[in-house]
């Protein structure tokens, strides 16, 4: 990593001035825009669409006393999809959420700019039917459908520019805001709050026609634009209903489903939006996705033919589900990996953080407790064409114990029991359970095991209400940066508070560069950094995406490196 390292400071040295001390980029304006001959246009009929993750607003969905029943079989005419989708969703307004379940219900009820092919999860049109990028790659200008929301109000551009407004919006508080401001000029000034909204690099050329500016070329940028904190919002509904815009009476949206029942702790029903642009093409007259995280249950409702698509699979039954023809597994770029509050001792210390690491034996924990075909792993970025990563998982309980000596602990005597949080699941307890033996064996010191439903969890681990917390990461678009960017000083995601000045210039200036070579191995050199030198997390493994469903009777369901399954394209055979 010498190489590395000499890099990063040669870049630290050039890049100092242009970030502040939060990690923000100071930005210049925009280039003037010179159209080339870059254009990108949907499918003469269908542009199939994947998007991320939704949440529900302050007034929640109505109160249900009891949950409602499973749903029988559909009626012969009518088409309905069953989901597994995990916990109870957090929100259902894009602005509000961060969650896989709520990925899905996202990208059913709401369209962006882009969305996803469900084959490759590249970025494809979907409400921009086309756009055109400036030379020096910093702008770009979309053309518009002629397109409506589900109450036949037509839809704008100056509802997109609304929309990322309001993401961005310090009042709005998105958990997700970081991510628009790691790309839009002005963004990130705007949401800290030092400047206002006509700052932000976006603007409604007329009805039809959007632009952005960027902060750089950022090569992955159409890939990222698919992401709910890039969602369009129908500002007509939110300013007469405010919080309660998304329940069921309320609801608009302009996906190609319409929110049709929300029971909360149960199951959510969307049905196929009729304004919808593309409404031939959506061929499930209904999607219920249900709400629950105890992944036996879910198996069993999947046995059953209760369920279509079931999500995940409870660990003691992934035997006997990979005996089956409808158990679906793929590489997925994602990463399981315990985040640390570096800010509170004894973790304030990266040779404590550093012994927790090497005290970890992965392979054993992909071989014998989690046993689904994951790959054991070093760093935080799972393997991608063109960047080598961190090279091979390690473990070493001797160097272990000298890091924690040395930090003021020998043979763990003097460290204070400390928690480990987890969101309820039993994959979770059980890897949980597998680590704290673990630390207890190898280094001799003690964790108490703490599991919080989804909601909960999500907020204290974002909040930093905690010692040591389970996370994962799915990439939001496939490239590095979507990995290693939420660790920059003050991101939204960064709840462990790691906080490293070169690390936060490297990645800034990364974003600056054009694709190639170069621009990997100054990212290599923050994740080394950020692993190698700091420890501020600690991977463990690369997932694979674990599914059944049943591909000879649904249609339009393929495996993907993203996990990305939209709705939209799936049908009954």
């Amino acid at each position: 990593m010498k190489k590395f390292m000499t890099i990063a400071l040669c870049v630290l040295l050039v890049s100092l001035t242009l970030v502040s001390c939060g990690g923000k980029k100071e930005e210049a304006k925009p280039a003037a825009t010179t159209t080339t001959t870059t254009t990108t246009t949907a499918p003469a009929t269908t542009a199939k669409a994947e998007a991320p993750k939704a949440e529900a607003p302050k007034a929640e969905a109505p109160k249900a006393e009891t949950p409602a029943p499973v749903e029988a079989a559909p009626a012969e005419d009518k088409v309905v999809f069953r989901i597994s989708n995990g916990a109870e969703p957090e929100s259902l307004d894009p602005a509000k959420i961060q969650g896989v379940p709520e990925h899905r219900l996202y990208e059913a009820l709401f369209e962006g700019l882009v969305i996803y092919d469900p084959k490759t999860a590249d970025g494809i049109p979907g409400l921009a039917e086309s756009w055109t990028v400036s030379e020096d790659g910093m702008t770009y200008t979309f053309k518009l459908r002629k397109a409506n929301w589900s109450d036949g109000t037509p839809i704008t551009a100056n509802d997109v520019v609304y929309s990322w407004l309001r993401e961005l919006a310090p009042e709005t508080a998105s958990p997700y805001a970081w991510f628009p401001a790691m790309f839009l000029a002005g963004a990130a000034e705007y949401n800290a709050g030092e400047a206002d909204a006509s700052v932000v690099g976006i603007k409604a050329i007329d009805d039809y026609t959007f632009e952005m500016n960027l902060i750089g070329p950022l090569p992955y940028v159409i890939g990222a634009l698919g992401h709910y904190s890039f969602a369009v919002v129908p500002q007509h509904t939110i300013e007469k209903y405010g919080d309660a815009w998304v329940l069921p009476e309320n609801f608009v949206g302009n996906g190609p489903y319409v929110l049709k029942e929300w029971t909360p702790q149960s199951r959510i029903v969307v049905e196929k939006n009729e304004a919808y642009w593309d409404k031939d093409n959506v061929k499930l007259d209904e999607v219920i996705f249900y709400a629950s995280d105890d992944d036996n249950t879910n198996y069993n409702m999947y046995l059953a033919g209760e369920i279509d698509w079931l999500t995940g699979i409870a660990q003691d039954r992934l035997e006997s589900a990979q005996m089956r023809t409808d158990y679906q597994v793929a590489p997925q770029l994602s990463t399981y990996y315990y985040t640390i509050q570096t800010t509170r001792a004894p973790f304030d210390d990266p040779r404590v953080r550093k012994a927790l690491s090497y005290a970890v034996d992965r392979q054993t924990l992909v071989d014998q407790v989690t046993k689904g075909g994951q790959l054991a792993g070093w760093g935080i970025v799972p393997e991608m064409a063109g960047y080598e990563g961190l090279g091979e998982a390690q473990f070493d309980p001797e160097y272990a114990q000298q890091l924690l000596a040395e930090a003021g602990y020998p043979n763990g005597v003097g460290f204070p029991t400390f928690s480990l949080l987890y969101n309820t699941n039993d994959a979770h307890k059980q890897i949980a359970e597998y680590v704290q033996r673990q630390w207890l064996e190898n280094l001799n010191i003690n964790c108490e095991l703490e599991n919080q439903e989804w909601a909960t969890y999500l907020a204290n681990r974002n909040a930093g209400n905690f010692d040591v917390a389970r996370a994962g990461w799915v990439g939001d678009y496939q490239d590095p940066n979507t990995f290693l960017d939420m660790f920059i000083t003050g991101a939204g995601m960064n709840g462990g508070k790691y906080s490293n000045e070169t690390y936060d210039v490297l990645i800034n200036e990364a974003a600056r560069m054009e694709a190639g070579p170069d621009r990997f191995e100054v990212l290599l050199t923050a994740e080394d950094i950020l692993i190698n030198e700091d420890q501020a997390i600690i991977p463990f493994y690369y997932y694979v995406s674990q599914n059944m469903i049943d591909t000879n009777k649904w249609g339009g369901w393929y495996p993907n490196t993203m996990d990305y399954h939209p709705t939209k394209d799936i049908y009954l055979k």
